[in-house]
């Protein structure tokens, strides 16, 4: 039986079982078998990983395992450059833009209140999950690492966290998105971008005490929902700001279970 020498690096580490985290790990096989289908026999989603090196020589998710080599396995590289070496995509994953899967809902609301471009419904089953990631460009966000795991899939992640929170720290971490959100900027509901609006053009749909304190008012091309800055405001800011720095400090935000009519929103 041949035997190959293994080593996953960094995070991919989380997907191992405890004794082969962190060391190198011996792999045995009897057919033809490719790198990937190595990686995933470990556990290790091939999505997350972005090099792969064969005897210190980079090579791609079809090289075929041969007796003794020996492979080192690492994950996508976010501020690292590796351009002369064998990407295992055509770009990087840079393309800010998520699918997530239907047990992912307060972390598609929470990434929208960052403005960041996320499809979510209730009731998208894998194979459209699938569809969209594909067709799209959009990162697959979910916590079935076997969905991840299909050949389709080149942009996805498995989300650890359960906390919703600490499920928005984990990604805003994990993408490096604290520099690039833009709060307050999408619609919460159906993800489209908000656009100014007149207090005139809606004033019949305002209550009242609403018209007389607010005059910045913003709508949804789509949905038509209207969101203004209203008594919850401050506190969604607190939250947002304690979230971005919270990738920093480890920290976890208090709960915001406020009415839509207290963040500013019909």
């Amino acid at each position: 039986m041949a035997k190959a020498l293994v080593r996953f690096y960094a995070e991919l580490n989380d997907f191992l079982s405890a004794d082969r985290r962190y060391v190198e790990s011996t792999y045995s096989f009897e057919h033809q078998t490719s790198v990937k289908q190595m990686i995933e026999a470990f556990g290790v989603p091939h999505t997350d990983v972005d090099l792969i090196l064969v005897n210190e020589r980079s090579v791609d998710f079809s090289h075929i395992l041969q007796n003794g080599e020996r492979i080192s396995v690492y994950p996508v590289f976010e501020t690292l450059n590796i351009a002369p070496l064998i990407r295992l995509r055509s770009k990087p994953l840079r393309e800010l833009r998520f699918v997530l899967d239907n047990h992912l809902g307060k972390l598609a609301g929470y990434l929208r209140l960052l403005g960041f471009d996320t499809l979510y419904q209730n009731d998208y089953g894998n194979g459209v999950l699938v569809e969209i990631s594909v067709a799209e460009k959009r990162i697959l966000l979910t916590r079935d690492r076997d969905l991840l795991k299909r050949k389709a899939i080149t942009r996805g992640y498995c989300v650890e966290a359960t906390n919703a929170e600490w499920q928005l720290i984990e990604i805003v971490a994990r993408f490096d998105l604290a520099g690039l959100a833009k709060p307050f900027t999408r619609c919460l509901r159906c993800n489209d971008v908000l656009q100014p609006m007149a207090k005139e053009a809606i004033i019949e749909r305002l209550p009242p005490k609403v018209s007389e304190n607010y005059d910045e008012f913003y709508i949804c091309s789509s949905c038509r929902r209207v969101y203004w800055k209203g008594s919850h405001y401050e506190r969604m800011k607190e939250f947002v700001d304690r979230i971005l720095s919270g990738v920093r400090k480890g920290g976890v935000p208090e709960a915001n279970r406020a009415s839509d009519s207290e963040r500013g929103i019909i």
